[in-house]
């Protein structure tokens, strides 16, 4: 049942994002005209504490109007190490210096619409530098106990796919 891609062009585009066209050929042999929208990768971070709470941010999104605890996350530069870019988000978001980060998974939060790849990583601690210079992007940012991650997310305080993705992998690597 593979769907294949014969071509596509670009119908509108912009820093953030193009919108292509594509020409998709069914496996019964119909085509289908499929808008996609390509991203440039997501590099999340997060850092667990000696206390095994993990350090998110409160804000807002606009565009579906909610509030939730997220990780911090931004666009990777071009030529940018993805790990560094997490690294970079973190401090930049939170005011913490993450420690060695290590990898923690990739997800495709929409893939049936974009190719974002969201690259998700996590250190063991942080250190706190200051003030964080994006304040602007989230009320405040807390060191949340992870054994209550799995009950944030049930209750719709962590609506976020990728954020709670990752907060359910490392809940099961720190508590089996």
């Amino acid at each position: 049942m593979r769907w294949t891609n014969l071509g596509e062009h670009t119908v509108y585009e912009n820093q953030w994002l193009r919108v292509n066209l594509a020409d998709v050929l069914l496996p019964d042999g119909r085509h289908l005209d499929h808008y996609v929208i390509r991203l440039r990768p997501v590099a999340m971070a997060t850092a667990v504490n000696e206390r095994n709470e993990v350090l998110m941010l409160w804000r807002h999104r606009f565009i579906t109007d909610s509030w939730g605890w997220e990780l911090a996350a931004g666009v990777v530069e071009d030529g940018e190490d993805i790990a560094a870019a997490a690294a970079r988000e973190m401090l930049e978001e939170t005011g913490w210096r993450p420690g060695p980060l290590r990898h923690l998974m990739t997800v495709e939060p929409a893939n049936g619409l974009t190719d974002a790849r969201h690259h998700i990583y996590w250190a063991d601690g942080a250190d706190y530098e200051g003030h964080p210079e994006d304040d602007f992007e989230s009320d405040k940012r807390e060191w949340v106990p992870l054994k209550e991650t799995p009950e944030l997310i049930a209750q719709g305080e962590i609506p976020a796919a990728n954020t709670a993705a990752a907060l359910l992998m490392l809940y099961r690597l720190r508590f089996g």
